[in-house]
């Protein structure tokens, strides 16, 4: 009931139009630049010219001069990249802006500095806050030990500690956080999770996949001014690195807040909103279909799990791992009983709302496809539909084609392509690696890219995951050349996956996506040609000017 009204409650405002009587001129004109367009009947130009939050014209210099007037706002581009305003393709949005100012052990590198950070911030913290965030990675460390409750338990006795590993899928927490849990060596691990426990079978504190809701179900949640502040921390992010609009794995709680926003005029992001797989029948009670909303905000896709990630070996594969030949991954709990997916797949595809599967091994990608094929048997043939599966990492070659046949986009983060290359052969082996992170393979065959960041999971600046996309060359510096080159895109794919590729899988790609006249005035300038600088450059690439709606909400050195 309560996401009914969250989204029922989601305000449609009118888009700016220019009536007769306002100025033939342009409000804000970009001069001087390199513009790649994504635009394909006008992929390049000079010049862009705005006129309330819409584009009006594109062209060389000499052609936007006419729009250029006496009040006309002018940006000097000083021939560096002008392009289509990034568009993340998923996030989690309030959960990265808390972050942002919580623990921060992404770059821990021992045992050690991993337990002194935890102490130093608890001294930060009035007794009895939870430390949460984080975002750690014991591969730094060589993969082992696991961290365990016992290393920080003597530096926190006061503060509840519950921190998760990168990726989301794997969290260690303190004794007095298990104890606040009622986590004990009785606890059974529920379906689809593990309590990782020592040989006198104690929990150690490090928890996995479904078993992480035993700790989150004693986690207050923040108040709605505390979500606030979380949000408008990750808009600042956003701005600064070019983002102009994400797709986020949101909550009731985040929807609400961001219609708060919206109606204080705060937003400087367009946000879709991607709300619980499990919760279908609410937006569906309440009449939503797909890319319900306005142009700030929409709605209408459902999230959903099939498994969990390579990193914590619970990412769902048809053969075992080969660093843990015990087991084979673990199925989400929205799999679990069989049968679940398909049911909750039937019921939100009946009622035209669009489902993004997070799927990650290849036998989660294939039972995802299994799913949509059976959901378009039993509810018929549709257009509109855009299945989306969230991450496509591991797919077998097989598979590829039936992506293509059944529609399906492969919404992708670049970045954990040459995050995960420096470890994934160990876990999985070569001939499968072969498959993995397969963004060329998938275009050959006609299958529609969406590329995001996964933030927090991975850094949120667009330039990363460009660069990542176009080199593939491991963190670590042991492919310089490209881990499985054969993969990798070209500046334009990646490009035209982190614009109009995002804009189509959110239903919005005659509104934003490519600089175009009629569309959204949503762009960024970059401080650098993208197109004549050598590909290991791109990385080291900022944004000088976010633009959302044809206002500046981000200019180097003054924001």
């Amino acid at each position: 009931m309560r996401l009914v009204m969250a989204l029922a409650m989601v305000s449609l405002f009118a888009c700016a139009s220019v009536s007769a009587q306002e100025s033939p001129f342009a409000d804000l004109a970009i001069v001087h630049g390199r513009v790649w367009t994504v635009d394909a009947q006008h992929p390049r130009a000079e010049a862009v010219a705005i006129r309330g939050d819409r584009i009006v014209a594109v062209g060389s210099d000499a052609e936007i001069a006419k729009w250029i007037g006496p009040a006309t706002s002018k940006i000097d581009a000083q021939s560096k990249s002008v392009l289509p305003g990034f568009i993340d393709a998923h996030v989690h949005f309030s959960s990265g802006g808390g972050e942002i100012s919580g623990v921060q052990l992404r770059d821990a590198k021992t045992p050690q500095e991993f337990a002194r950070r935890i102490g130093e911030h608890a001294k930060r913290l009035p007794k009895g806050e939870w430390m949460l965030g984080g975002t750690w990675d014991h591969e730094l460390w060589g993969g082992t030990p696991l961290p365990s409750h016992d290393w920080v338990d003597t530096v926190t006795p006061d503060t509840p500690v519950f921190v998760s590993r990168y990726d989301g899928h794997m969290a260690m927490a303190n004794a007095l956080a298990l104890r606040l849990a009622g986590i004990t060596r009785e606890t059974k691990d529920p379906p689809g999770g593990t309590i990782v426990r020592d040989k006198d079978g104690n929990p150690t504190g490090l928890l996995k996949d479904a078993a992480l809701g035993l700790v989150f179900r004693v986690i207050p949640p923040p108040s709605a001014e505390q979500l606030l502040r979380m949000i408008h921390a990750g808009m600042e992010e956003a701005r600064r690195f070019g983002l102009t609009g994400i797709h986020d794995i949101s909550s009731t709680e985040d929807v609400r807040a961001y219609q708060i926003l919206a109606a204080r005029g705060e937003l400087t992001l367009r946000i879709y909103c991607i709300t619980p797989l499990p919760q279908w029948e609410g937006p569906a009670t309440a009449g939503l279909r797909a890319g319900f909303g306005n142009d700030w905000i929409h709605l209408g896709a459902l999230k959903g799990f099939a498994d969990g990630s390579l990193g914590s070996t619970t990412a769902l594969f048809e053969k075992p791992y080969n660093d843990a030949p015990e087991t084979s991954g673990l199925p989400n709990e929205m799999m679990l009983p069989e049968g679940n997916m398909l049911k909750m797949a039937l019921g939100a595809d009946k009622a035209g709302l669009q489902i993004a599967v997070h799927a990650i091994g290849d036998k989660a990608n294939r039972i995802m496809l299994d799913v949509y094929t059976e959901v378009a048997k039993q509810n018929g043939a549709r257009s509109d539909r855009r299945w989306r599966i969230e991450h496509a990492q591991h797919v077998r070659p097989e598979d590829f084609a039936r992506f293509a046949q059944l529609g399906v986009i492969a919404s992708m983060q670049p970045y954990h392509a040459i995050d995960d290359g420096r470890w994934a052969e160990k876990r999985i082996g070569h001939e499968r690696a072969k498959s993995s992170y397969a963004w060329r393979t998938f275009l050959d065959h006609g299958v529609r890219l969406a590329f995001g960041s996964d933030w927090t999971v991975a850094p949120l600046n667009p330039m990363t995951g460009l660069y990542a996309a176009v080199t593939r060359a491991t963190l670590e510096g042991k492919n310089p050349g490209g881990w499985f080159p054969e993969q990798k895109l070209t500046l334009e794919e990646a490009i035209q996956a982190y614009t109009m590729g995002s804009a189509f899988a959110e239903f919005r790609e005659q509104e934003k996506g490519s600089l175009t006249p009629g569309k959204l005035a949503d762009v960024v300038v970059l401080d650098s040609d993208l197109f004549s600088m050598a590909a290991e450059k791109i990385k080291e690439v900022a944004a000088r000017y976010t633009i959302v709606g044809g206002k500046v909400v981000y200019e180097a050195g003054k924001n």
